[in-house]
């Protein structure tokens, strides 16, 4: 094993060591089932972190930041659009909190102190972004972000922005759960897959049984 692979993307904090949010989001029991959209590279990889979690109910791969016209894989590949592959993570805010799903998506899911790009991923598409879709969850991001450069987390200062979600538009059926539909896949290998062994490692207890 690397010793990079035992760090948070930046070689800064250790994953199991990584700060809980001092601030999170309240719990209302009769509205338990929330939504996050979040940005952190190419979704493959996102989404199959994600997916392992205890209280995640589904995880969907798609687009959001730009036009409706403009919301298929080519032309967001493209890097001329607004677009940036994000996920959809539908949670049991009774079992893991809005929080703690930040907290993974920092410590794990990708490194965001890169901008406009994830490793040899490049551009706007590839952003880091969490997009809020209340006034509770604007506030709960902006305190992390602002929690994790004071505390100097990472080596370098976190560049995601928090943007407010317009519109969510689900990506083609070839890119749902590609990462368990193809787990040898070479990129799935190299990038994917270390991710989810450092969630495994560092998240044992978040996981889902089974």
């Amino acid at each position: 094993m690397k010793v990079t692979d035992l760090f948070s993307g930046d070689a800064g904090v250790p994953a199991d060591q990584f700060p809980d949010p001092a601030i999170d989001a309240p719990v209302d029991p009769l509205f338990a089932e929330q939504n996050i959209v979040l940005g952190g590279g190419c979704f493959w990889c996102t989404e199959a972190v994600f997916a392992k979690l205890d209280g995640v109910l589904s995880v969907v791969s798609g687009y959001a930041g730009g036009t409706a016209e403009t919301a298929n894989y080519r032309e967001v590949c493209s890097g001329m659009t607004d677009h940036a592959e994000v996920i959809r993570v539908r949670f049991d805010a009774n079992r893991i909190s809005y929080g703690q799903i930040l907290k993974v998506f920092f410590a794990v899911a990708h490194d965001p102190t890169q901008l406009n790009r994830q490793g040899h991923d490049m551009g706007r598409q590839y952003r880091s972004v969490i997009f809020y879709g209340s006034v509770n969850q604007e506030m709960v991001a902006s305190a992390y972000i602002r929690q994790l450069n004071d505390a100097k987390v990472f080596a370098h200062r976190i560049v995601t922005t928090v943007e407010p979600l317009m519109e969510f538009y689900e990506a083609e059926p070839d890119h749902q759960d590609f990462v368990a539909r193809n787990p040898n896949q070479p990129y799935v290998a190299a990038v994917a897959m270390p991710k989810v062994q450092k969630l495994e490692k560092s998240f044992a207890g978040k996981l889902k049984k089974g």
